[in-house]
């Protein structure tokens, strides 16, 4: 089976404190949240990362979502239902309410070596 590899930049971070936690899928179903694909690739890097290599992906159709946790606690931090810290996702699809559908995220890992920007958006 082809494989690739793929590059991640996080852009726009608003500070480099917590971490940034990602959920790569090839799983619509799963979307944007990996908790029930076990062939998910989710990673939690310290925030003052910005580039995070993908190595050996099956040739495919992807979707990548990223929260800055900034206080480190696990999870997407919401008041009211909004979210108070940053998130993002691949091709950084307009958001309005809740997040994204996988096909709006979607893009699809064919070469030797694939790229993707994701820009971090924060609402509170």
């Amino acid at each position: 089976m082809p494989v690739s590899d793929l590059s991640l930049d996080v852009a726009k971070l608003r500070s480099t404190r917590g971490m940034i936690r990602i959920c790569l899928t090839a799983d619509p179903a799963n979307f944007p949240k990996c908790t029930d694909d076990r062939r998910a690739v989710t990673r939690s890097v310290l925030a003052t990362t910005h580039d995070i290599s993908f190595d050996g992906l099956p040739r495919g159709d992807y979707a990548i979502a990223v929260i800055h946790d900034e206080n480190s606690n696990g999870k997407l931090d919401t008041f009211a239902g909004i979210p108070r810290e940053g998130f993002g996702f691949s091709r950084n699809p307009i958001i309005t309410f809740g997040p994204p559908s996988f096909k709006a995220a979607r893009f699809t890992v064919s070469g030797d070596a694939d790229a993707q920007q994701v820009k971090m958006l924060y609402l509170l």
